[in-house]
């Protein structure tokens, strides 16, 4: 179980609470600033492989991992039917109280209902958390889409973060996947426990999607080793 420092930012910020940033690193990067207004923004200030899926969405959809329900505002706004989830109890409270209204604080693999569009967005790969866990999830995704249904999923290649200055990678290859790393998350000088958290890159995303019986396609690329995928 987490502590939910993620929630509890979210609620500050909604509370007119907000005085800092939610601080973030993994195994392989220095601290980084998640700047909490991020997480709030609106349509224009989305990037564009945000906006892209957020266009590409049909009929009902489930946002999985709505945070503060940024993606789930929008879509309603557009008349769609939307469930909003989370495992964060505090985000769930956000969204609510931002008006989205159909949420559930509940963890992807605990959902039963279908759906025309599942959402994955921000790093969608992230909550599959190690390469192993892949087809698990890959397949219970399969398994909530109505007929024609599709999975829209981001995540990045992050190849770069090995490479040293002379353009050489640095990826020991007997250890796990490049990709899996630990992410570690504090807020007000409190730590959260650390998690587990899964970048992949396209090519692996869609061997994995072949060995469950889903299609994989490239929507488009992003700014930044990024890249948005629809499965189907």
């Amino acid at each position: 179980m987490t502590k939910d420092l993620f929630g509890k930012a979210l609620l500050d910020y909604q509370t007119g609470n907000y005085t800092e940033d939610i601080m973030t690193s993994t195994n392989i990067s220095e601290e980084d600033e998640l700047p909490i207004p991020y997480l709030f923004r609106t349509f224009n200030d989305m990037p564009k492989l945000e906006q892209k899926a957020l266009k590409l969405a049909k009929g009902h959809i489930l946002d999985v991992g709505c945070g503060a329900g940024s993606h789930s505002l929008y879509l309603l706004e557009k008349g769609f039917s939307v469930k909003a989830i989370d495992v964060s109890e505090g985000a769930i409270v956000v969204a609510k109280k931002r008006g989205v209204k159909n949420t559930e604080l509940k963890a992807l693999l605990h959902e039963t209902e279908t759906f025309d569009t599942i959402l994955l967005l921000m790093n969608g790969t992230g909550i599959f958390q190690e390469l192993s866990e892949v087809s698990k999830y890959l397949k219970h995704l399969k398994s909530l889409l109505n007929p024609g249904g599709q999975i829209l999923i981001d995540s990045s290649d992050i190849k770069y973060m090995y490479e040293d200055d002379d353009g050489g990678l640095w990826i020991d290859t007997q250890a796990n996947y490049y990709g899996e790393l630990d992410y570690y998350l504090s807020y007000k000088g409190e730590n959260e426990i650390p998690m587990k958290w899964l970048y992949l890159d396209f090519d692996t995303l869609g061997l994995a999607c072949q060995t469950v019986g889903l299609s994989c396609d490239k929507v488009m690329d992003g700014e930044h080793f990024d890249y948005l995928a629809k499965l189907s």
